[in-house]
This record gives C-alpha cells, structure tokens and sequence, in this order.
C-alpha cells in the first residue's frame, strides 16, 4: 500500500483504528501497542522512525479501537489477537518489520512463530518470549512480578474499583513510572472512552488460552529496561534461548517499563539497527 494512509481496517465486522506515518513509499514497520495504551504511545518513535525513511502504522488494537470492543474474554484469546495483525499485514500487501511494547510484544512473537512468512524482522519491547517468561516465573522472580495478574483476572474488579476511585489505578501506574501526563492521557484514552474492559479482557483471555510461542526464526531484538518493576532479568537473560536466527539483547540502563514514549531516542536507534542488520 503506497498510495494513500491507511486509516483504519476491517476483520469480519470488527473495524480497528490505524496511526499511518512516514513516507507512503517506506519500508512498512508496524508497532503494536501494550497495557494500558493505544496508538498514541508511539507518536514519537513514529516520527523518528518516519525521519529514516520508514512508513509505520501502529493500530488501536482489539479492545482499544472503538469499533473493536467485544464483549468477554472469549473474543480476546491470544490466536486471535494474533490474527487481528495478520489482518493489518494483508491490507497493507507485504510483509513488515514488526515491533511491539508489552502485551503488543507478546502478539508480536506468536505472530514471528505463527506467520514467519509476514515478518521480516521482530523488535520486542520489555516483555521476553513467553518461554523465558515461564522460565523466570519458575526459576526467578518472575511470578512474584506478575502478582496483577489475579486482580485483572477477576470480571468487573478493577473496572468497579476505578468507577468509584477513579484515581484508583494512578497509583500502580505511577510507581511503575509512567509520568503525569501520561496518567491523565490513561484516563482520557482508556478509562474516559471506555477502554478499561476491553483491555483487561487481554488478562482474561491469556487464562482460557496461554499464549504458546515456538522457537522464532527471524531476525530479532529484544529490548529490556532495568527498572521495569514487571519483567524480571532472568526472563532477559532467557530470551535468546528461544530465538535460532540473528538475536541482540538490547539492556536500556536506568529506564522504567514506558520504554516507547519516555525513551524514544533509544528505541528507534534498536529498531533501525535490527531492521538494517535484515536487509
């Protein structure tokens, strides 16, 4: 797709929102969002990314898109997240660099497993290959990081709890180091136009159907961050492991968990390398 923005696509009777930057000839770079954001979160590197000349395209992703939200946490079972970005790669007509932030990591690396074929490269952000998570959670700390898990696991919880304390959730939010504005951008973007449970449905859905990523075959970064107070080291170090193909171990010293809006700079330089490194 070179010769108009790509603004939104269908799958079945689900139409998702798209964020298309950069030159309409570029090489095509998706970026896939994570918890609790939306396309928003990738402004800036869009916009260093679209200064080397790539096109890039960051979804609101199922949940997130207005006209996106199913109910239950049966629509939000990890294939399908999956499939939803194979539905993106076909409207835009060849295979892509994919990267991805958070829970956008994780459909990020069952797509590379899945459909190798769409990927010409993968740049995963914070959160490892779901093996080297399950490695961390037995052999390190991992499932103690993980503790938020039960509580957006429980329906109507979390979404009851910030209907009556709407600051409710600030408080994680913020001592996992995500920054004011960015704490009312949540409550604009999530909470305010009714995003909270389609997001959570994320968690839900991971119960009914774990996410199973195989061993990846394509050219790969993982960046990591030491002070996310969610993801482990030891499911850092794990991850090469689960990767037979060019791997780079990306270390972002003295940065929180929010790598894609408060270290841009830093991961646009990732992407560029491994996206060049592929070519």
């Amino acid at each position: 797709m070179t010769g108009e923005r790509l603004t939104s696509f269908r799958r079945g009777r689900l139409r998702f929102d798209v964020v298309d930057r950069g030159p309409l000839d570029g090489e095509p770079v998706v970026l896939l969002h994570g918890f609790p954001e939306r396309a928003s979160s990738w402004a800036a590197v869009q916009s260093l990314l679209g200064e080397q000349g790539l096109r890039t395209y960051a979804p609101d992703q199922r949940g997130y898109s207005p006209d996106a939200r199913p109910f239950g946490r049966w629509s939000y079972r990890f294939p399908t997240l999956v499939d939803d970005v194979v539905a993106l790669i076909d409207e835009i007509g060849s295979p892509v660099h994919l990267v991805g932030h958070d829970w956008g990591a994780m459909v990020a690396w069952g797509l590379a497993d899945r459909r190798p074929d769409l990927v010409r490269s993968l740049t995963a952000v914070s959160v490892p290959h779901p093996r080297a998570m399950a490695h961390a959670a037995v052999q390190g700390p991992q499932l103690k990081q993980s503790w938020y898990f039960l509580p957006f696991n429980v329906t109507g919880l979390v979404e009851g709890i910030v209907r009556i304390r709407p600051a409710a959730f600030d408080v994680p939010l913020r001592k996992g180091g995500m920054r004011a504005e960015d704490v009312t951008r949540f409550h604009a973007e999530i909470v305010d136009d009714g995003a909270l449970p389609g997001a959570l449905a994320w968690y839900r859905g991971a119960l009914l159907s774990p996410p199973r990523v195989g061993i990846i075959r394509v050219p790969t970064t993982y960046v990591w961050s030491d002070r996310d107070v969610a993801l482990s080291w030891a499911a850092a170090q794990a991850c090469g492991r689960y990767v037979e193909a060019d791997y780079e171990l990306v270390v972002l010293e003295g940065m929180n968990h929010w790598i894609p809006r408060q270290a841009p700079e830093a991961l646009s330089q990732a992407v560029l390398a491994r996206i060049r490194s592929s070519a």
